[in-house]
């Protein structure tokens, strides 16, 4: 999210109410914008589909089948994420701006490719017996949704965060009313409602892109040089979105938790309910947090780093480096303080919500672990966040590695201690690995300033 402070300060400069809680809404909306609309798209869609569709466990097949082609594409393009964001990048750094489209381009063409190779074969193995259309419209939304990811990324650091969130909601709308135009042909309908508001919002993102640089050739395979790419980057977005799904995956092929859907798909009721509310809960901690940590660390990162390449007194480049730990601490303490309000409301409104959602009361106790889960989750994003600004990748590594080592035990313990454990795995997992990192980072800022004058 690096830039997105410049537009932040912009409202905080008013120094009023109203601006503060302008930069605040702008920032939920840009941190979570998109994939709450992507979210709720889903739902409407479910919900105004259930009295029409014939039976109703199309809906649910429908449902689940989306899920699988986001997680999926989120796990095979979460490598290329990071590392084409850091080649788009140095290129723009080395003002060789006429690069970056025609890299675009052939990006999309290997991803396009990898997803359409890797799709193939599954719908054939996972999918015996159903019909045509479904896994031609399975491979389409598979391949439109590993497209969107890189596409997004890269506007997201052209810094045109305004016009991802209004993309995504034309996207969806499309989306929500084409399905629920082609919903009497029962789920080939709804799935093309799916495809066809997937290829409105990636033309509209590709139209955004040809607008802003006008490209000397059409396509380059630049980023995949050696001496241009960062392995570790790579590593670090498959490890994390892996970290982030693998709990999921195993309650979704758990038998005791899951059943089966459609083809190889399997569901589990019992845990994605509860994290798609818990995730609901950590809109204000995302928007403390680029508030917090992309305006005033940043303005300290900015200055120590420049106090440094100018030659700044040793005094003026410690006063900088205290003033970055102070904003880190506050801003994490900020956060802390929002996502804990954040889960007494949940145990308060818990109840009321899961009665008014028609959900059973017995999912309470998995709800307010998963809402616990998530908010250190939000935590743990602003510790990797500072290491990112500090370019820590070996760091990032190790926790992200850790993160999904310690998911799949904990989780599999908790599977294996039955329904009153459910839900402590990714918890507990993600408080380990927060602890590890806050640490790491205390160490890491207490030798800042030495290493950095090492590394020069």
């Amino acid at each position: 999210m690096a830039g997105i402070g410049f537009e932040l300060r912009k409202l905080l400069q008013k120094d009023t109410l109203l601006g503060l809680l302008q930069a605040y809404t702008f920032a939920g909306i840009i941190g979570s914008g998109p994939w709450v609309l992507s979210i709720l798209g889903i739902l409407i869609i479910g919900l105004l589909s259930n009295t029409v569709v014939v039976p109703s466990y199309l809906v649910t097949q429908f449902q689940t089948s989306v899920t699988y082609l986001i997680a999926s594409s989120l796990i095979l393009t979460g490598g290329v994420q990071l590392a084409f964001t850091r080649f788009v990048s140095d290129r723009l750094f080395e003002q060789r701006d006429e690069l970056v489209i025609p890299n675009l381009n052939g990006l999309l063409m290997v991803v396009v490719l990898a997803a359409a190779a890797l799709a193939v074969p599954c719908l054939f193995l996972f999918f015996p017996g159903l019909g045509v259309i479904y896994r031609i419209l399975m491979l389409a939304g598979f391949v439109l949704m590993c497209a969107i990811w890189v596409v997004t990324i890269f506007l997201s650091g052209m810094k045109r965060y305004k016009a991802i969130v209004l993309l995504f909601a034309l996207g969806y709308g499309v989306t929500v009313a084409a399905a629920l135009l082609l919903r009497r042909f029962g789920l080939e309908g709804l799935m093309a409602g799916f495809v066809l508001g997937h290829c409105v919002l990636l033309g509209g993102m590709l139209l955004l892109t040809a607008w802003d640089f006008r490209p000397q050739q059409l396509i380059a395979f630049d980023f995949t040089q050696r001496a241009l790419i960062h392995p570790s980057l790579l590593a670090i977005g498959l490890l994390y979105n892996l970290g982030i799904w693998i709990d999921k995956f195993m309650f979704w092929f758990f038998p005791d938790t899951s059943e089966p859907i459609i083809g190889a798909l399997r569901a589990s009721i019992i845990y994605d309910l509860p994290v798609f509310l818990a995730y609901l809960s950590i809109i204000p901690g995302m928007a403390v947090f680029m508030v917090r940590i992309e305006t005033d660390f940043v303005e300290y990162y900015d200055k120590f780093y420049n106090a440094v390449r100018s030659g700044g007194s040793l005094e003026y480049i410690e006063d900088m480096r205290d003033e970055m730990v102070y904003s880190i601490r506050q801003g994490l303490a900020e956060i802390g303080k929002i996502q804990t309000l954040a889960v007494l409301v949940t145990f308060v409104a818990g109840p009321s919500l899961l009665e008014l959602l028609g959900i059973s009361g017995l999912y309470l106790p998995l709800l307010y672990i998963q809402v616990i889960g998530a908010s250190l989750q939000v935590v743990l994003l602003s510790v990797l966040n500072v290491f990112f600004y500090l370019d820590q990748r070996r760091i990032i590594l190790t926790l992200c590695a850790g993160f999904v080592v310690l998911n799949v035990a904990c989780t599999a313990l908790s599977l294996a201690k039955g329904a009153a454990f459910y839900g402590y795995g990714f918890a507990l997992a993600v408080l380990a690995t927060l602890i590890v990192a806050l640490a790491l980072l205390d160490r890491k800022l207490d030798r800042l300033e030495y290493e950095t004058f090492m590394l020069q």
